[in-house]
Protein backbone atom coordinates (compact mmCIF):
# COMPACT_ATOMS: atom_id res chain seq x y z
CA UNK A 1 0.00 0.00 0.00
CA UNK A 2 2.84 2.39 0.87
CA UNK A 3 4.49 1.64 -2.48
CA UNK A 4 1.22 2.36 -4.28
CA UNK A 5 0.74 5.67 -2.48
CA UNK A 6 4.34 6.61 -3.25
CA UNK A 7 3.83 5.99 -6.97
CA UNK A 8 0.57 7.94 -7.09
CA UNK A 9 2.04 10.76 -5.01
CA UNK A 10 5.00 10.92 -7.38
CA UNK A 11 2.59 11.09 -10.30
CA UNK A 12 0.79 14.06 -8.77
CA UNK A 13 4.05 15.92 -8.03
CA UNK A 14 5.42 15.24 -11.50
CA UNK A 15 2.17 16.46 -13.01
CA UNK A 16 2.38 19.73 -11.07
CA UNK A 17 6.04 20.17 -12.06
CA UNK A 18 5.31 19.29 -15.68
CA UNK A 19 3.11 22.38 -15.99
CA UNK A 20 6.16 24.59 -15.38
CA UNK A 21 8.08 23.46 -18.49
CA UNK A 22 9.13 26.46 -20.57
CA UNK A 23 7.42 25.33 -23.76
CA UNK A 24 4.15 24.84 -21.87
CA UNK A 25 4.33 28.26 -20.22
CA UNK A 26 5.11 30.14 -23.42
CA UNK A 27 2.36 28.30 -25.33
CA UNK A 28 -0.39 29.28 -22.90
CA UNK A 29 1.06 32.79 -22.73
CA UNK A 30 0.23 33.30 -26.39
CA UNK A 31 -3.32 32.05 -25.82
CA UNK A 32 -4.01 34.08 -22.68
CA UNK A 33 -2.48 37.36 -23.86
CA UNK A 34 -5.96 38.75 -24.56
CA UNK A 35 -7.71 37.18 -21.57
CA UNK A 36 -9.55 39.66 -19.36
CA UNK A 37 -10.20 37.56 -16.24
CA UNK A 38 -8.40 35.10 -13.99
CA UNK A 39 -11.31 32.66 -14.25
CA UNK A 40 -11.04 32.45 -18.04
CA UNK A 41 -7.27 32.14 -17.85
CA UNK A 42 -7.49 29.29 -15.32
CA UNK A 43 -10.04 27.54 -17.53
CA UNK A 44 -7.69 27.80 -20.51
CA UNK A 45 -4.92 26.23 -18.42
CA UNK A 46 -7.20 23.47 -17.18
CA UNK A 47 -8.24 22.62 -20.74
CA UNK A 48 -4.57 22.45 -21.70
CA UNK A 49 -4.11 19.91 -18.91
CA UNK A 50 -7.16 17.98 -20.07
CA UNK A 51 -5.86 17.76 -23.63
CA UNK A 52 -2.44 16.75 -22.34
CA UNK A 53 -3.97 14.04 -20.18
CA UNK A 54 -6.11 12.73 -23.06
CA UNK A 55 -3.04 12.06 -25.20
CA UNK A 56 -1.04 10.57 -22.34
CA UNK A 57 -3.93 8.31 -21.39
CA UNK A 58 -4.08 6.93 -24.92
CA UNK A 59 -0.30 6.49 -25.17
CA UNK A 60 0.02 5.05 -21.66
CA UNK A 61 -2.78 2.55 -22.26
CA UNK A 62 -1.06 1.29 -25.40
CA UNK A 63 2.29 1.02 -23.59
CA UNK A 64 0.77 -0.98 -20.73
CA UNK A 65 -1.72 -3.09 -22.68
CA UNK A 66 0.56 -4.09 -25.54
CA UNK A 67 3.92 -3.90 -23.78
CA UNK A 68 5.37 -1.68 -26.48
CA UNK A 69 7.67 1.30 -26.23
CA UNK A 70 7.74 4.52 -28.19
CA UNK A 71 10.83 4.54 -30.47
CA UNK A 72 13.26 7.37 -29.77
CA UNK A 73 13.03 8.71 -33.32
CA UNK A 74 9.25 8.96 -33.10
CA UNK A 75 9.53 10.70 -29.73
CA UNK A 76 11.92 13.24 -31.25
CA UNK A 77 9.51 13.71 -34.13
CA UNK A 78 6.74 14.57 -31.66
CA UNK A 79 9.01 17.13 -30.00
CA UNK A 80 9.77 18.65 -33.41
CA UNK A 81 6.03 19.01 -33.99
CA UNK A 82 5.81 20.90 -30.70
CA UNK A 83 8.49 23.27 -31.98
CA UNK A 84 6.47 23.90 -35.13
CA UNK A 85 3.36 24.50 -33.03
CA UNK A 86 5.14 27.07 -30.86
CA UNK A 87 6.26 28.98 -33.95
CA UNK A 88 2.71 28.90 -35.31
CA UNK A 89 1.33 30.19 -32.00
CA UNK A 90 3.88 33.01 -31.97
CA UNK A 91 3.17 33.97 -35.57
CA UNK A 92 -0.54 33.91 -34.76
CA UNK A 93 0.06 36.53 -32.07
CA UNK A 94 2.00 38.75 -34.47
CA UNK A 95 -0.65 38.39 -37.16
CA UNK A 96 -3.34 39.31 -34.64
CA UNK A 97 -1.38 42.38 -33.61
CA UNK A 98 -0.97 43.33 -37.26
CA UNK A 99 -4.69 42.89 -37.77
CA UNK A 100 -5.32 45.10 -34.76
CA UNK A 101 -3.18 47.76 -36.41
CA UNK A 102 0.06 47.63 -34.41
CA UNK A 103 1.91 50.82 -35.22
CA UNK A 104 4.35 53.46 -34.04
CA UNK A 105 2.65 56.56 -32.67
CA UNK A 106 4.62 59.78 -32.34
CA UNK A 107 3.41 62.87 -30.51
CA UNK A 108 4.71 65.84 -28.55
CA UNK A 109 4.44 66.87 -24.92
CA UNK A 110 5.80 70.28 -23.98
CA UNK A 111 8.02 70.39 -27.05
CA UNK A 112 9.43 66.89 -26.45
CA UNK A 113 8.70 64.20 -29.02
CA UNK A 114 7.63 60.77 -27.74
CA UNK A 115 7.35 57.55 -29.73
CA UNK A 116 5.08 54.72 -28.59
CA UNK A 117 4.32 51.24 -29.89
CA UNK A 118 0.69 50.28 -29.53
CA UNK A 119 -2.30 48.66 -31.20
CA UNK A 120 -5.98 49.45 -31.56
CA UNK A 121 -8.16 46.34 -31.50
CA UNK A 122 -10.89 46.52 -34.07
CA UNK A 123 -12.97 43.76 -32.53
CA UNK A 124 -12.90 41.94 -29.17
CA UNK A 125 -10.63 38.92 -29.08
CA UNK A 126 -12.33 35.76 -27.88
CA UNK A 127 -10.33 32.98 -26.33
CA UNK A 128 -11.45 29.44 -27.03
CA UNK A 129 -10.73 26.59 -24.69
CA UNK A 130 -10.66 24.15 -27.60
CA UNK A 131 -7.40 25.72 -28.82
CA UNK A 132 -5.80 25.20 -25.42
CA UNK A 133 -7.10 21.61 -25.42
CA UNK A 134 -5.53 20.97 -28.84
CA UNK A 135 -2.22 22.53 -27.78
CA UNK A 136 -2.22 20.34 -24.67
CA UNK A 137 -2.79 17.25 -26.82
CA UNK A 138 0.21 18.08 -29.00
CA UNK A 139 2.36 18.67 -25.91
CA UNK A 140 1.22 15.30 -24.60
CA UNK A 141 2.80 13.65 -27.64
CA UNK A 142 6.18 15.21 -27.01
CA UNK A 143 9.12 13.55 -25.35
CA UNK A 144 8.68 15.78 -22.31
CA UNK A 145 6.19 13.16 -21.13
CA UNK A 146 8.85 10.43 -21.33
CA UNK A 147 9.47 10.74 -17.59
CA UNK A 148 5.89 9.76 -16.91
CA UNK A 149 6.10 6.79 -19.27
CA UNK A 150 9.34 5.76 -17.55
CA UNK A 151 7.53 5.59 -14.22
CA UNK A 152 4.77 3.61 -15.91
CA UNK A 153 7.36 0.95 -16.69
CA UNK A 154 7.42 0.12 -12.97
CA UNK A 155 3.64 -0.40 -12.90
CA UNK A 156 2.58 -4.00 -13.53
CA UNK A 157 -1.18 -3.68 -13.94
CA UNK A 158 -3.26 -1.78 -16.50
CA UNK A 159 -5.75 -0.39 -13.93
CA UNK A 160 -2.93 0.95 -11.74
CA UNK A 161 -1.22 2.45 -14.77
CA UNK A 162 -4.39 4.22 -15.86
CA UNK A 163 -4.90 5.48 -12.32
CA UNK A 164 -1.35 6.82 -12.32
CA UNK A 165 -1.96 8.65 -15.62
CA UNK A 166 -5.16 10.17 -14.27
CA UNK A 167 -3.38 11.34 -11.11
CA UNK A 168 -0.59 12.76 -13.23
CA UNK A 169 -3.25 14.45 -15.35
CA UNK A 170 -4.90 16.01 -12.31
CA UNK A 171 -1.51 17.42 -11.36
CA UNK A 172 -0.99 18.95 -14.80
CA UNK A 173 -4.51 20.39 -14.89
CA UNK A 174 -4.20 22.00 -11.46
CA UNK A 175 -0.65 23.15 -12.11
CA UNK A 176 -1.41 24.64 -15.50
CA UNK A 177 -4.62 26.31 -14.27
CA UNK A 178 -2.61 28.07 -11.55
CA UNK A 179 0.30 28.90 -13.86
CA UNK A 180 -1.98 30.27 -16.58
CA UNK A 181 -3.88 32.41 -14.08
CA UNK A 182 -0.59 33.84 -12.82
CA UNK A 183 0.63 34.45 -16.36
CA UNK A 184 -2.55 36.35 -17.18
CA UNK A 185 -2.09 38.78 -14.26
CA UNK A 186 0.35 41.11 -16.07
CA UNK A 187 -1.84 41.12 -19.19
CA UNK A 188 -4.95 41.89 -17.13
CA UNK A 189 -3.16 44.58 -15.13
CA UNK A 190 -1.86 46.15 -18.33
CA UNK A 191 -5.28 46.01 -19.99
CA UNK A 192 -5.84 49.74 -19.49
CA UNK A 193 -2.25 50.60 -20.34
CA UNK A 194 -2.16 49.94 -24.07
CA UNK A 195 1.58 50.32 -24.54
CA UNK A 196 2.42 47.89 -21.74
CA UNK A 197 -0.15 45.35 -22.91
CA UNK A 198 1.12 45.59 -26.47
CA UNK A 199 4.70 45.07 -25.29
CA UNK A 200 3.79 42.02 -23.22
CA UNK A 201 1.80 40.51 -26.07
CA UNK A 202 4.63 41.10 -28.52
CA UNK A 203 7.10 39.55 -26.07
CA UNK A 204 4.91 36.46 -25.68
CA UNK A 205 4.69 36.00 -29.44
CA UNK A 206 8.41 36.46 -30.04
CA UNK A 207 9.30 34.16 -27.11
CA UNK A 208 7.07 31.44 -28.53
CA UNK A 209 8.74 31.72 -31.95
CA UNK A 210 12.22 31.72 -30.39
CA UNK A 211 11.61 28.67 -28.20
CA UNK A 212 9.93 26.87 -31.09
CA UNK A 213 12.93 27.49 -33.34
CA UNK A 214 15.36 26.42 -30.62
CA UNK A 215 13.36 23.24 -30.03
CA UNK A 216 13.43 22.33 -33.72
CA UNK A 217 17.15 23.13 -33.95
CA UNK A 218 17.96 20.94 -30.92
CA UNK A 219 15.89 18.04 -32.26
CA UNK A 220 17.58 18.40 -35.64
CA UNK A 221 21.00 18.16 -33.99
CA UNK A 222 20.01 15.13 -31.91
CA UNK A 223 18.56 13.34 -34.94
CA UNK A 224 21.78 14.09 -36.81
CA UNK A 225 23.84 12.52 -34.03
CA UNK A 226 21.70 9.38 -33.97
CA UNK A 227 21.29 9.09 -37.74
Amino acid sequence: MLHLLSILGLGLLLGLKHALDADHVVAVSTITSQTKSLKKAARIGAFWGLGHTTTLLAAGTIVLALGVTIPRRIGLGFEFIVGIMLVVLGVRVLVRMKRDRLHIHRHEHGGDTHTHLHAHASTPTHQHSHMSFAVGMVHGLAGSAALMLLVLATVRSLPLGILYILIFGVGTMVGMAVVTALISLPFIAAGRMQRMHTGLTLAAGLASIAIGCLTMAEIGMVQGLFA
